[in-house]
């Protein structure tokens, strides 16, 4: 019995050793331009778009689950079903109570979930900004679909080349609220201001990133402005639902329409002549680009500040710019000739 005993308690010693090594883990580190590596317990990112069920959302998605495969961590995407910045809130709260690693977020207005991100902060979770940005002291680092200047000034050449430079035009945009647009529109005005003397900007809209919302503003602008020549909607949802409401009163094709969307969504507008351009980068590559940067914050790889530099997998090297940004590179236009050589 006392052989037995003592067999059976050095089994017990050896399971146990076993046991606390295998939770246990171990750790490892390598400089700021390397992969991060880790196991699905230790890297857990959480995306908080402005809106779910968003086809550009659900495209950037899709970007963020391929990432999170590449490092073998995990994604979650949570969030209201309208665009609205209060109704983000209870979610970054629920994301810290749940300790997750790092909460990537679409603000729908800047200051509105700044201080919940700061709790978060507070509490050890990484936060990083995407598409449209937060207050800077509420993020660690914000990832910029494109440099914002570019993208404002594009949006107003791309349109003014199609009505030749002359005509009213309109702006549908999304909320009110939402940094992005705004930064967007107000290089819009200022390049109106400087190159375009004979183009109007008659009003801006704001559809909310709602569908039915964008689709009745639309046919408000034709209402009210019976010589609109264009509109200009930096918000693929707005885009979408514009086009929609075109056709329905026979005006594609005659008041031109064009910014922000996703081939994929757009490409039967584009074919039936419609939307002539329109631009827009690739919501995947940003989603991914965002999880890879949560990643590194996450594993102390960076720390978010200017100069920074990483390797973000298949898109290749990056560097942090000024305030904590990083840009995924300048938009794609999409037209008739090479709409069909995307899928997204």
């Amino acid at each position: 019995m006392k052989k037995l005993f003592s067999t059976l308690s050095l089994g017990l010693i050896v399971l146990t050793i076993f046991t606390l090594t295998a939770c246990g883990g171990s750790g490892s580190s390598s400089s700021a331009g390397s992969t991060p590596s880790a196991t699905s317990g230790s890297l857990t990112i959480a995306f908080l778009p402005k809106q779910i069920n968003n086809p550009y959302f659900d495209t950037a998605a899709s970007g963020g689950k391929l990432a999170a495969t590449a490092l073998n961590g995990q994604f979650q995407q949570v969030g209201p079903s309208s665009a609205n910045a209060a109704a983000q809130v209870p979610f970054i709260t629920t994301l810290t109570e749940q300790h997750v690693g790092a909460i990537v977020i679409s603000g729908d207005d800047p200051n509105a979930v700044a201080p919940a991100l700061k709790q978060a902060m507070a509490q050890g979770v990484k936060v990083v900004s995407y598409d449209a940005d937060v207050a800077p002291d509420a993020r660690n680092v914000f990832v910029n679909q494109a440099d914002s200047e570019q993208i404002g000034r594009s949006e107003v050449d791309l349109l003014a080349k199609q009505i030749n430079s002359t005509g009213q035009i309109a702006i549908l945009s999304a909320a009110s609220t939402a940094a992005n647009q705004n930064t967007w529109i107000g290089y819009m005005k200022d390049e109106l201001a400087k190159k375009y003397p004979n183009m109007q900007l008659v009003k801006i809209a704001y559809g909310n990133d709602d569908d039915q919302t964008s689709f009745n503003d639309t046919l408000a602008l034709l209402q009210q402005y019976p010589n609109l020549k264009g509109i200009i909607s930096p918000t693929t949802v707005g885009i979408a639902a514009a086009a929609r409401a075109l056709e329905s009163v026979k005006k594609g094709g005659t008041v031109a329409l064009t910014v922000l969307g996703t081939p994929n969504q757009l490409r039967q507008y584009v074919k039936d002549g419609t939307i002539k351009g329109f631009e827009l980068w690739n919501p995947a590559d940003l989603g991914y680009l965002a999880y890879y940067v949560a990643a590194m914050l996450v594993q102390g790889k960076i720390q978010g500040n200017a100069g920074d530099k990483f390797t973000a997998g298949k898109l290749g090297s990056y560097t942090i710019g000024a305030n904590h940004v990083v840009l995924l590179g300048p938009p794609t236009v999409f037209n008739s000739a090479n709409i069909d050589q995307f899928n997204f």
